[in-house]
């Protein structure tokens, strides 16, 4: 097994989670899924997962709403929220309260989500 951080990114569009994985699986082990039930199921079944990244907009249960769910059974874990929509109240508070570390922008930056991640490793 190698060293890299294990990152999770969940987001309802498969283009979306298909980049991801294409550009930063060269710095990190990534894995994606499609939706904040399916990113339960793999926080279960991948404990060595140290961040997540969730789409905030997604059907069934928004990124927060996952983020809230995982964070309460995993909360040795790194969160972040990813949003092609500006910084809702919600996000804001969520930052404040420690829910989430940081939001990003789509589309989003690779230097700023690489060296977040790295900073906060």
């Amino acid at each position: 097994m190698n060293n890299k951080i294990n990152v999770l990114y969940i987001d309802d569009e498969p283009t979306n989670t298909e980049l991801f994985e294409i550009i930063f699986s060269s710095f990190f082990n990534v894995v994606t899924g499609m939706d904040g039930f399916n990113g339960l199921e793999i926080l279960e079944k991948n404990p060595e997962i140290n961040v997540v990244i969730s789409d905030m907009r997604m059907p069934g249960m928004n990124g927060l709403e996952f983020i809230k769910r995982a964070k309460n059974k995993y909360p040795d874990k790194r969160y972040y929220i990813l949003s092609g929509f500006i910084i809702t109240e919600e996000i804001r508070k969520s930052i404040e309260e420690k829910i989430i570390l940081k939001y990003f922008m789509k589309p989003f930056d690779i230097t700023e989500i690489k060296e977040t991640i790295f900073e906060n490793a």
